[in-house]
């Protein structure tokens, strides 16, 4: 099982980071979409864009945004106190579905105060290319 997650939100890393280290699903394997521009390529082209929240892949079959955390949810067996708050909540599917909208909001929020875009595939921000130089050339 594979989670591709937006490593640009610190909210992300961490819910992946706990996952992977506490969650008790063997061989989870987490990956930074932001950092992987082939696989966001790929996963956009099936229908899952990073953009609209992260991605399940558990074999051949694709989850993508809430039942993506859905799914994942369900299948932990978590350590840590945080992952087990979250599995009882994110665990059903209707729930997530509700909650979900909250999550991408908080990612956007957190994207936007570390001066990066929602999309990976975006330009940065302007401000945030005047701090780095980058104009996009």
């Amino acid at each position: 099982m594979k989670l591709v997650f937006d490593g640009g939100c610190p909210f992300c890393r961490h819910f992946a980071e706990l996952s992977e280290l506490r969650g008790g699903v063997p061989q989870l394997e987490i990956v930074d979409g932001r950092a992987d521009r082939e696989l966001r390529q790929w996963l956009a082209e099936r229908g899952c864009p990073l953009a609209r929240g992260a991605v399940l892949i558990d074999g051949d079959e694709l989850f993508h945004g809430a039942e993506a955390i859905s799914r994942l949810c369900a299948a932990l067996h978590p350590s840590a106190p945080l992952l087990a708050l979250l599995r009882q909540v994110f665990a059903g599917p209707e729930r997530t579905r509700r909650l979900y909208p909250l999550l991408l909001l908080a990612r956007r929020l957190a994207l936007g105060w570390r001066g990066l875009p929602v999309d990976p595939d975006d330009p940065p921000p302007r401000a945030q290319q005047a701090r780095t130089g980058h104009n996009g050339l």
